[in-house]
């Protein structure tokens, strides 16, 4: 037989079955007044009414106890709804320890997030009824975690911390000032402002010799700022009185001279009180035989690079020499230098024999070597090997005249007689003297006088190279030219008695020219590069790398040559 289910009984207030019809059912009475008299007395007994602690009006949070997943060196701070906005990542914050009366300076590295009050937030109805469309909106509150950075001392200093925050601690944000003094800004050289801050210029001490002497790294993404930063670092130098060089590969400072148009920027100007400017006075100097950036700039000029400047153990390595050619360079660059010592082109007195006694190749090359005298003198040697009967025209007119000299030098020295490679390293080179940017006549080499002047900015474009080979090469002897000015014009102060100009030298796309992959491959470039960023700190001469992938470059780079 079927269930019946059973109906319920309502239950009168004397226990008794009440019928349907009276629906005599017992209502839930008001709690007598004896209950609120009670309480009323244990919260007097108790102390009265809760009052906090004047010293912890201003905290924002307070610290939690540690969870099983706590790491060393950081807390976390649990913080009421309507104070969740009252700081972001990477605030300042100060913890003050009230049980063993110990202050703490730290920063939030992680959060604020919002959690919910009694739920996970990952919880199935929350979860749901954001799939359906809609969210359950429950109590909730904010969570942070916070780096240590020290301990405070009565004192002020900060010190390493020894131990940690005790649970329940009043978690305090930094105003401007605090800030200020706790990372220890100061000087006018500005940055920009702080994150987080309406009011907080980032500045840095730009006379200095600990700043802009060491060298700076400028990272970030693309579309992170790293342009707007370095222009204002730009400008900002210039208006110090230092010596500004920017290598440009992308183009993208050839027009710093004119105001910003980007709406944007505009409008982040104005609710500083700022006005739109461009850097006054640039110059703009690119390749012979290249086009600029920006064709309307008002101070243009091409330059050309002189071989003999370059190191030929870099220039080896920038062209990606295999082992067979790089021996065949090495023959032919030999011949070169005792062609031009037989033919009375260098050296000429006893002065430049005892520069060429001194003469340091890692630094530089052989004096008066142009890249026409050593492609030559590889084309002749591949015609020789050839053994075709040939003669190739010569582009040194002083070695088709004494072209017999020559094959008597060529014959003196052993040299690898496998063609194939002599054509192929013939091949490099020639690339390099068809870009015709090599001891040009119609171009001047770069002027390091009117570039090192106080206040100059020269913006080296090399936007129109499209090959990081070239850029590597004007980089790399750049770079040799700015430090031995650097130190004659240091060397010319000291002398004199006055301060000397600081320079400070831009690379971007830094990880192009000092990528890790790269610098394996280059180590003679990267040494004379270290070499130059010890020496050029203590002649104030400063590098400033930036890039948008600091993985890719060494940690040569990012540890030990950059400051930040």
């Amino acid at each position: 037989m079927p269930k019946v289910k059973e109906e319920p009984t309502a239950v009168s207030r004397n226990g008794e079955s009440a019928s349907e019809e009276t629906n005599d059912v017992m209502p839930i009475g008001s709690p007598p007044e004896s209950a609120f008299e009670a309480l009323l007395q244990d919260s007097e007994t108790a102390g009265g009414e809760f009052i906090g602690d004047p010293a912890d009006a201003g905290s924002f949070g307070r610290t939690m106890f540690d969870a099983p997943s706590a790491k060393d060196g950081t807390v976390t701070v649990l913080i009421p709804k309507d104070r969740i906005d009252a700081v972001c990542s990477q605030s300042l914050v100060r913890i003050e320890s009230r049980t063993d009366n110990r202050t703490y300076m730290g920063a939030i590295v992680e959060g604020p997030f919002a959690e919910p009050d009694g739920l996970r937030a990952d919880a199935t109805p929350m979860v749901i009824t954001a799939v359906n469309g809609g969210l359950l909106i429950p109590k909730y509150h904010g969570r942070a975690q916070i780096e240590i950075i020290g301990e405070r001392l009565p004192t002020g200093s900060i010190v390493p911390p020894r131990r940690r925050p005790k649970p329940n601690s009043p978690v305090f944000a930094l105003d401007a000032d605090d800030t200020k003094k706790t990372l220890g800004i100061k000087g006018d050289f500005r940055l920009g402002l702080a994150d987080g801050f309406e009011d907080l210029d980032v500045t840095i001490d730009g006379k200095s010799k600990a700043v802009f002497p060491r060298h700076v790294g400028v990272l970030g993404t693309t579309g992170g700022g790293k342009s707007t930063t370095v222009s204002g670092m730009v400008n900002k130098a210039q208006l110090e009185g230092k010596a500004v060089i920017l290598i440009d590969t992308e183009g993208e400072y050839t027009s710093i001279n004119e105001p910003t148009s980007d709406a944007g920027m505009k409008e982040s100007l104005e609710r500083l009180g700022q006005q739109p400017a461009g850097v006054q006075g640039t110059k703009i100097v690119h390749l012979v035989g290249k086009d600029t950036s920006n064709p309307a700039h008002p101070s243009r000029s091409q330059f050309s690079l002189q071989f003999c400047k370059l190191s030929p153990f870099a220039i080896q390595e920038i062209l990606d020499l295999s082992e067979g050619q790089a021996a065949r360079f090495w023959a032919a660059y030999d011949i070169a230098k005792l062609a031009l010592e037989k033919f009375g082109v260098w050296p000429i007195n006893e002065a430049e024999k005892i520069e060429l006694m001194e003469l340091d190749e890692m630094e530089s090359g052989y004096p008066k070597m142009t890249l026409a005298h050593l492609y030559d003198i590889i084309k002749e040697i591949g015609a020789m090997v050839d053994k075709d009967g040939s003669e190739p025209s010569l582009d040194t007119g002083l070695f088709e005249q004494r072209r017999k000299e020559l094959h008597g030098i060529i014959k003196t020295l052993k040299t690898p007689k496998d063609v194939r490679s002599w054509r192929a390293l013939q091949g490099k080179l020639g690339k390099l003297r068809r870009l015709k940017i090599f001891d040009s006549p119609n171009a001047p080499e770069l002027d390091y006088d009117s570039m090192l002047k106080p206040g100059t900015v020269t913006i080296v474009d090399l936007s129109d190279t499209d090959s990081p080979q070239i850029n590597n090469l004007v980089i790399a002897e750049l770079l040799r030219g700015v430090q031995i000015h650097q130190e004659r014009n240091y060397q010319r102060a000291v002398t004199a008695g006055t301060d000397p100009t600081s320079t400070v030298i831009f690379i971007e796309e830094a990880h192009e020219f000092l990528s890790a992959d790269r610098i394996k491959k280059m180590e003679v470039l990267f040494q004379q590069v270290a070499r130059i960023a010890r020496r050029g700190r203590k002649r104030w001469l400063g590098m400033v790398f930036i890039t948008q992938l600091p993985q890719h470059l060494p940690d040569e780079v990012c540890l030990a040559l950059c400051l930040l």
